[in-house]
């Protein structure tokens, strides 16, 4: 127990630089809401989450053109 105090200097140390490093590589926002949209119109080349909302889109934006087979059936 002679190195008890070192100890909990070392602690706090190691936890603040693991804290500044957290912060700089920081959260990143883009990278995952770039990732969740995978569905894209082949007409307009607009991105969507999920079949059901591109198959809205596909029929508000373009109704004029036939739906495409993948979303005749969602």
């Amino acid at each position: 127990m002679a190195r008890g105090q070192q100890k909990i200097q070392s602690q706090q140390k190691n936890a603040k630089r693991l804290n500044d490093k957290k912060k700089q590589e920081g959260h990143d926002q883009k990278a995952a809401a770039q990732k969740a949209l995978t569905h894209v119109c082949t007409v307009c080349k607009a991105q969507m989450p999920d079949p059901k909302t591109h198959k809205q889109h596909f029929e508000n934006k373009h109704p004029k053109l036939p739906l495409p087979d993948d979303l005749k059936d969602v």
